[in-house]
Parts: structure tokens; sequence; C-alpha cells
């Protein structure tokens, strides 16, 4: 039997993730695309469309998925078609029409009235493609041409496997974030980056637009910032120029004040909505000369959740943007103050829920490589084990190939959500899943990024890097070591299973420690964070990262039943020990 979550029993196919799906670049102009389309599944690789249709998917669920209606496995050597007709309300072409794909798993080609009109590879990423010369007449037939090889090759895929089982989950497919169309002026307002300068009371805004260097791109973007809906701020921004905006009265955000600053941007005839808070990340000691991460220039303890991002009816899906809500906001009632969103990319409303209801979060990149080597990914569980990551056979990374496209899908990872307000840290490399030049990948981030610290090798295979003494620990106690320069962070540790009857995803079951009673699962959650965890942080532990937030599949050590159902343990045992969680 189908396990369901609340949210996917309540499913409407006519009104599915209608909400827009990009919060921090806001137009009027906005088509949603997701519901019914045809679907067929065909051996091989050719970009034919098929002959004949197999039926009808429900986008953007994974055909995997059973929200999706299909609840098939897409293959490697086999090709994934999507098809639906698009009208154009009257009145909405207002210049160029964009089409846009939250993400596609995992190359794709996109097709109007059979004409290609784009295409893109990564499964984790968004792209978009300008359709203006395709829709004239303001209706076209679309389709869509998927193919995903899974872990039988060398890109990102997360935690994807065809042989399911313990940590590794269902594949899934194609399109699996929302699908919508826009339209905007000829030059438009195509990216806003935000960064806040807290010490300095302003914020650095750039407006990127569509035609950079130009001549179509006269005068200057006027921006204006409010706050609790009164105008703070006005100013005039060179497009491509990054420009400094004093602000009175600064109210900084944080888990406790998640204060959001609202913005305007006009350009022309463009006209977008965006937000941001004004934080700080980074590390310093504290009042005892002992490396913690920073708050605001102020040492917090992040006191985290693994979270996996899958749901047992939409896999990489969430259900509904209420789904979302409540994995945040009930892991923020328990007495977190961030999540580590584990090796996937999240759809933008998800950080845009972060932000607005004050939760942190540790972005993993999404790991890679060919198939991995259990000596190099298990071992170090139980002994110690550090292995230069240059040696890419070991790690799964012969293929060159691969490791551009890592690299490649890295920066594009920085550049969508380097403006989140509540994104404060980057994973690049979690247990030598893929990992290769980890160092290489630190310096690259903080390139990119200086405004947040790096964990560049979570759990093992520590190549001396980063701002983090990063440590697994599930099968021993733990204790804090001596301190090494960088800050002692515990970033997965506990994993303790609880099977739920009538709350299980299938038969098998996978943890790290078995209990088979509500009240001896609590007590030793409660005894592990009162013995182990809470003493190591006057000893330096900084940051800590709990293994789960829900049950996944098999792995039922989550705090949450798989469905969503269940807290294992009562509420208010949790928030005692959450509570001590701190600086």
């Amino acid at each position: 039997m189908t396990l369901l979550t609340p949210w996917g029993e309540a499913l409407d196919r006519s009104s599915v993730l209608p909400e827009y799906p990009r919060p921090q670049l806001v137009r009027e102009s906005y088509l949603n695309l997701n519901g019914v389309w045809d679907y067929a599944i065909v051996p091989g690789q050719a970009f034919t469309e098929p002959a004949a249709w197999d039926g009808e998917i429900v986008v953007p669920f994974s055909p995997e998925a059973p929200l999706s209606g299909v609840e098939r496995q897409l293959m490697p050597g086999e090709t994934l078609w999507y098809r639906r007709s698009v009208t154009l309300p009257e009145g909405f072409m207002q210049g160029r029409v964009l089409l846009h794909f939250g993400a596609v798993d995992e190359r794709c080609r996109v097709y109007l009235n059979g004409v290609e009109v784009g295409s893109h590879q990564g499964g984790y990423l968004p792209f978009s493609v300008d359709v203006t010369e395709s829709l004239t007449s303001g209706t076209a037939a679309l389709t869509v041409a998927v193919h995903d090889d899974s872990d039988t090759a060398s890109h990102s895929r997360g935690k994807q496997k065809l042989t399911r089982g313990g940590i590794w989950y269902t594949a899934q497919s194609g399109i699996w974030q929302t699908v919508w169309i826009e339209s905007v002026p000829p030059v438009y307002v195509e990216r806003l980056v935000i960064t806040p300068q807290l010490a300095d009371s302003a914020v650095d805004m750039l407006v990127e637009t569509s035609a950079p260097g130009s001549a179509s791109v006269t005068g200057s973007a006027s921006v204006t910032v409010s706050a609790d809906g009164t105008v703070v701020a006005v100013a005039q921004v060179s497009p491509g120029t990054a420009a400094r905006i004093p602000l009175p009265d600064v109210r900084a955000w944080s888990p406790e004040h998640p204060f959001l600053y609202d913005v305007t941007v006009t350009l022309g005839d463009d006209t977008v909505t965006s937000y941001f808070g004004m934080r700080s990340f980074g590390v310093g000691p504290d009042a005892s000369g002992v490396q913690r991460l920073l708050l605001n220039g102020k040492p917090f303890f992040h006191a985290g959740v693994l979270d996996q991002g899958y749901w047992p009816d939409g896999l990489y899906t969430p259900p509904s943007d209420e789904a979302m809500i409540y994995d945040i906001q009930t892991m923020k009632d328990l007495g977190f103050t961030m999540l580590r969103k584990h090796i996937k990319i999240e759809p933008m409303r998800w950080y845009h829920h972060c932000d607005r209801i004050g939760m942190l979060v540790w972005q993993d990149a999404v790991n890679g490589g060919s198939s991995y080597n259990p000596a190099v990914i298990t071992i170090p569980a139980v002994a110690p084990l550090r292995l230069n990551d240059k040696h890419y056979r070991a790690f799964g990374r012969a293929d060159a190939g691969g490791r551009e496209q890592f690299r490649r899908e890295l920066r594009d990872t920085v550049e969508l959500l380097r403006s989140v307000p509540s994104l404060a840290l980057w994973v690049p490399f979690n247990e030598g899943w893929g990992q290769f030049d980890a160092l290489d990948a630190t310096r690259e981030l903080r390139q990119l990024d200086p405004t947040r610290p790096v964990d560049h090798a979570s759990g093992w295979h520590d190549q001396g890097g980063g701002d983090l003494h990063s440590l697994h620990v599930y099968f021993r106690a733990f204790r804090a070591p001596r301190a090494d320069g960088r800050v002692l962070a515990l970033t997965e540790y506990g994993g303790y299973s609880l099977r739920i009857p009538g709350h299980e995803w299938g038969a098998s079951v996978f943890g790290y420690k078995r209990f088979d009673d509500p009240a001896r699962f609590a007590d030793a959650l409660v005894r592990l964070h009162e013995e182990q965890i809470v003493p190591a942080i006057a000893q330096g532990l900084s940051a800590t990262v709990y293994t789960q937030l829900s049950d996944v599949e098999g792995e039922i050590n989550g705090l949450l039943s798989y469905d969503r159902r269940v807290v294992k343990a009562p509420a208010e045992r949790i928030r005692a020990f959450t509570a001590q969680l701190r600086l």
C-alpha cells in the first residue's frame, strides 16, 4: 500500500504547487504549467517524439513517485517524454516570454511545435528558455524529452540509487520542480544579488539585466527598501554595478527574530519584488578563546537536524507548500535552529520559508562520481581512515568530465542561493561520496562567497582545510577531541531508529541503534544529549546535526515518521535537551 502524507492524500490534480516558485524575484506575470500532462517512456535515446503515449502524469512529480500517477522507474537507455498544450492568456505577452523549469533530472531537450528551443544538463538546478518566437500565435504544443542514467554515470545524483536500500533511496527522474511561464519587457531584471553589510548598516545591491552592456539599457534601476510597509531607503543603481545602500536603525535577522526587509526594483518597464535579511556569518573566538561559529558577530550554537528532503508520495518533490512549511516549523518548534540540507537543492520556496520562519540552513553540494568504493565510504564509520582525495579513482572520480561538471554545478549552486538570508554555511563534500580536491573546492567557495564558512569534508577524509573540524559519530560515544584551530562540529550523530506500525514505507529496517518502544526511544534521546552532547559544548563543540528529520524509505531513524503524521518522542522531552544546546 502506498504511504501518503496528509498533503499528498489531499492533492488536487488541477492545482499542484500553484504558489509563485521564485519568491526572491517576483513579477506579476505568471502562468503555472503544473498539473496533468501526457507521458511516454520509450526504449533508446533518440529525440523523436513517440508515436503513441502511455497515459497521464501529474507534473512536477517524477514518474517514480506515487503522486505522479505513473510509479514506473525510468531506466538508463530509456527516454521519458512529456507533452501538453500551452495557451497564453489574452494580453499575457508584453515583450519576451520565458519558459522556466525548476529542475529536471538529468538531461533534457525542450520543444515547441516540434522545434527544439532549449536543452539542459544537471538534475538539481533551474533553467529557462526564451520562447517568444515560438509562441507568436499564443498557443503551442510543449514537449520535453528526458534521459537519466541515475547512478550508472558520474553526474551529480545525490542519494538516488537504482538498487535502493539502507542510506540510498529510490532513483527519481524527469521534471520534479514547478514548470511556469512569465512575460517580460525586452530589457528586464534577470537577477538580483543582495549582500547584507550588517557592520556598516547597509546592503549591497547588484541588478543584473537581460542585456548587460547593451545600449538598450539606459538609465538606472530604482530600488526601494521597506520595513513593515514603511519605506526606509531609496536608491538609483546602475545595472551591472553593485551599489551600497545605507539603512537607518538596522533590524538584524536571526532565528529568534527573522526580520525581513522588502525590496522593489524598477528598470524601465520591468518591476520585480524581493527581500533580504540583515545578518552576518563567520568564525571567531568566544570569550575563552574557543573558535565558534558567529551569527551577527557573536558566538551562536547551531543545533541542527539532517534534512534529506524526501517524501514517500512525492520523492524529491514536496506534495505541497504546506508540507515544506510543516517540516521547517516542526523542527523549530522542537527547539532546533538549523537544518542541514543533505545532498539536495530544494525549490526556492523552501529557502524562503526558512528565511521567514527563522531557520539556519547548511547547504550540501550534490555528490556525483562513479560507483563508490565501500572501503572509502563505510570503513571510516567504525575505524580511523583518512585518504588523500587526490586519489581520484579511489573516490570514484577518475572521470575528468564528471569532475568538471561538479565544479560547474558547485559554482551555479552558489549563484542560485547566495542571496538566501538563512543560508549560513557551505558543505561541498560528505563522507567521501565522490570527493576530490576538497581544498581547491574550499578556495573556490571562499572566492565566490567570502560571507559564509565552509565545511570542506563533512564526516571523514578530512584534508585539514575549511572552517570546521567536522565529525560523524554513530557507533561510539562522542568525546570532544583536542582543538585544531577550527570550529568543532558534530555534523552527523544519533540516527536512533523506532518503527511506527502503520507508518512504515516497507518491511526493511535500517538505523544505527534500534528501539522497539517509544518510551525507551525518548529516554535514549535525552540520555544521549545530556550525557554526551551538552557537556561537550563547554569543551568547544559549536554545532550539531542530529540524524535525522524524518524516516526515509527503509531508513527509520527520523524524529518524524516518513509520512510526517507522527512525532516519535514527546515534544516537551525533545525541547528539554534542545534548550541546552546553547552557548
